[in-house]
């Protein structure tokens, strides 16, 4: 998945492609390079920045999926967004998924949360409880379109990291399936560089298994990211290696997909990370 960000606030390429034709060019060489779906986002994730409205975030990603559709018409887009109104707009336009940071939870009530982890800790006891299902999650049902759910909460306040995290993710598998969305269509992201320490976010990768565990297709983003130069003291510039490096760790613990800026320099780390898993089945 190469990463496509129409924004002029993002953590490592903000503002690189103000123009159409500038995307366009990205686009294609991240084709070219090998990537198997472009990540198109209209509002920066990064811890600090400032949110933008649907209305100014499909006005920068709109033009984008027509330009790209227009250039490409069979290559997949996702659309990277937590806004439902987005997200709708988005697949109209020719988006074919949806990339949603807050795992389809986003706007819950404390109250509705709660309940969501009741049910997603033990369906059977939570018989007639019904929490308000997100906008989003009845959004992506209605578009009939494949969901990303990373995990993410609002702080990094984990009473036991690991089955904190898993239980997460099991409430966004339980809204999905009250909204309807089909098990197949959903994907999970255990979202390195969300909510977590330095310490967790690298727990995160070295584990990645215990997600792949739930039985859903798993994506992993760590391309770049602040903990890759905290471990190696390394600038934004700097940290290929450092991707590569969470990439194969990741693919050998079940990631199915890997979400890059690099992709040219990734696709050669993903080829021989799949190779080695392959061991005496590979062929070259």
């Amino acid at each position: 998945m190469g990463i496509l960000n129409v924004t002029p606030d993002s953590f490592s390429d903000g503002n690189e492609l103000s123009t159409l034709p500038a995307l366009v060019r990205r686009a294609g060489a991240m084709i070219a390079a090998g990537a198997d779906i472009l990540d198109l986002g209209g509002e920066s994730t990064r811890p600090g920045a400032l949110p933008v409205t649907a209305a100014e975030e499909m006005a920068r990603v709109l033009p984008a999926i027509a330009a790209i559709r227009q250039a490409w018409p069979q290559v997949p887009v996702s659309i990277d967004t937590y806004k439902p109104e987005v997200a709708e707009a988005a697949v109209r336009a020719g988006a074919d998924l949806v990339n949603d940071v807050w795992g389809l939870t986003h706007g819950l009530s404390a109250t509705d949360r709660e309940q969501w982890v009741a049910i997603a800790r033990d369906p059977d006891s939570a018989i007639g409880v019904k929490p308000a299902i997100p906008r989003m999650a009845a959004t992506v049902a209605a578009l009939g379109c494949p969901v990303i759910a990373m995990h993410n909460r609002m702080a990094a306040n984990y009473d036991d990291f690991w089955p904190d995290l898993l239980l997460d993710l099991k409430v966004s598998l339980a809204v999905a399936a009250a909204a309807g969305i089909a098990p197949r269509q959903i994907w999970l992201d255990p979202g390195f560089g969300f909510a977590k320490s330095v310490a967790q976010n690298l727990a995160v990768v070295r584990d990645l298994g215990r997600v792949a565990a739930l039985g859903y297709p798993v994506l992993l983003g760590t391309s770049r990211k602040s903990t890759l130069g905290r471990v190696l003291e390394a600038e934004v510039g700097d940290r290929l290696d450092a991707t590569g490096a969470t990439i194969v760790w990741g693919i050998q613990q079940g990631c199915a997909m890997v979400r890059v800026h690099d992709v040219a320099e990734m696709r050669r780390f993903v080829r021989m990370a799949d190779a080695m898993k392959r061991g005496l089945d590979f062929s070259a």
